[in-house]
């Protein structure tokens, strides 16, 4: 199937370099090698393509696609210069699961010479999902394309239990400094119960027994790595606990053993994907959040648009 970053990307392409970024596994290098007939696709984990990386022997192909770049150290200075030289005589797609546009802040700036779009889960809109029977089955299954086109339970929840442990065990192991994988494994196991809640930092660091600087730099790579997500309130600026309270969310809703929370993890899911390609596509100014206000009251989600909310979405099963 074609997905829905496809039009986008060909377009962007004519004009910079495309920075792709989403989680593992979400179908970002079966959608790259698909743009073209014949691209030139590097992959840094791979020793011979790597190879050729360094050497800058690449084939003669209207694409060249480099993933998992971000995991050599000068990858932004490597980038930048064959954009500076090569210019729109060249289309070239860098892909991987490590947040780029977090990872693309440090060092020599790439601004101006790319093009950023996030690749979220397949959504009942993208699969273009006309009856109730299918969402359900949708929503059973995964947003990830292999689980998802299984169309089998068991193997979805196979798929699922193995993807966080390889989410840990190689991803957090190589793309971040974070040593004491065993404890992030157990936080992961842990944050499932956190969704639908008011996520607390303090509760979940004393139930690990880790210092809360600790914990909030491991979600953040989480985040980075497009484990989970958080989203912030929207509500009454004075009132410091609401400022502080934040909901999280994983990409992955089969995580989700409770009904109420998984759906409203596919609701969120959904959101987020529609403003991603909002502020990535066209360039609009939206945040999604959540509302509550000094008495409790609340609002699954409010999606704002230049600080102002425009839509208000409550998620019930």
């Amino acid at each position: 199937m074609d997905r829905y970053l496809r039009p986008q990307i060909n377009r962007d392409l004519k004009e910079k370099m495309v920075l792709l970024a989403g989680p593992r596994q979400v179908g970002k290098t079966t959608l790259a090698k698909s743009l073209v007939k014949s691209p030139d696709y590097m992959n840094w984990d791979v020793d011979e393509d790597r190879t050729r990386i360094l050497s800058k022997e690449f084939r003669r192909s209207p694409l060249w696609i480099f993933d998992e770049i971000h995991k050599y150290k000068n990858w932004r200075n490597y980038l930048k210069g064959l954009v500076d030289k090569l210019g729109r005589s060249q289309r070239i797609l860098v892909t991987g699961s490590a947040r780029l546009d977090a990872l693309r802040k440090g060092g020599d700036s790439l601004q101006g010479r790319y093009h950023f779009l996030r690749l979220l889960p397949l959504t009942a809109g993208e699969l273009r999902l006309n009856s109730a029977r299918d969402v359900a089955d949708l929503y059973a299954l995964s947003g990830f394309p292999e689980p998802y086109f299984s169309g089998s339970k068991t193997s979805c929840d196979r798929w699922s239990r193995g993807y966080r442990e390889r989410l840990v065990r190689q991803e957090v192991a190589e793309n971040t400094q974070l040593q004491d994988l065993a404890t992030i494994e157990i936080v992961l196991g842990r944050l499932p119960d956190i969704v639908g809640g008011l996520f607390s930092v303090n509760s979940l660091a004393e139930d690990v027994q880790v210092d809360q600087k600790t914990l909030l730099k491991w979600i953040h790579s989480l985040e980075m790595l497009y484990a989970v997500f958080r989203v912030p309130p929207f509500g009454p600026p004075r009132i410091k606990a609401i400022k502080k309270a934040q909901k999280l969310f994983f990409y992955d809703w089969n995580a989700l053993a409770d009904d109420g929370a998984r759906f409203e993890n596919f609701v969120a899911v959904h959101l987020l994907k529609w403003v991603c390609f909002e502020q990535d596509a066209k360039g609009r100014n939206l945040e999604l959040r959540f509302y509550r206000d000094k008495y409790d009251r609340e609002v699954d989600f409010v999606i704002l648009e230049n600080g102002k909310p425009f839509l208000l979405v409550e998620s019930k099963v």
